[in-house]
């Protein structure tokens, strides 16, 4: 961990290992977030989710949300970079506004951390084998 709360965990470092021991330490690790964000949210009071997890930084809640929209984000990046017949743009996205959404949802809220990481690990599971090429939206649904 670092010291600078821009970086808590410290700055993206371009020489990181390439090894199949590596490779697979990081699917691991990305296997294991879902538990991981549970547990580190578990318990938490509403006003400690939307607490701000550094000064002038996002919320608890919105950084949990951040992840799976990341996450999500990316793979349907990586998808149309091997799909595309041109070379492939990757298309940004604005995490600031999407971490403002929670008042255009039909619920009127975000889903929770455990809905969240429940609809993560169903898709990081054996059980979700033929769901694939589409992205999942956890917003309670256009009915909601």
């Amino acid at each position: 961990m670092s010291g600078d709360l821009k970086y808590p965990i410290g700055e993206f470092d371009r020489k990181f290992e390439l090894s199949p021991t590596a490779r697979a330490e990081r699917m691991e690790t990305i296997r294991d977030l879902p538990q991981k964000m549970r547990d580190a949210v578990k318990g938490l009071s509403d006003e400690q989710l939307d607490s701000e997890y550094r000064p002038g930084g996002w919320t608890v809640r919105q950084t949990v949300h951040h992840v799976a929209d990341s996450h999500s984000n990316s793979l349907t990046r990586f998808k149309l970079a091997l799909t595309e017949d041109e070379p492939p743009t990757i298309r940004p996205y604005y995490e600031d506004r999407w971490a403002e959404l929670n008042s255009a949802l039909p619920y009127g809220r975000s889903a929770t951390p455990e809905e969240i990481a429940s609809a993560v690990a169903f898709l990081a599971s054996p059980r979700s084998g033929y769901t694939n090429g589409t992205i999942l939206t956890i917003d309670g649904g256009p009915g909601a």
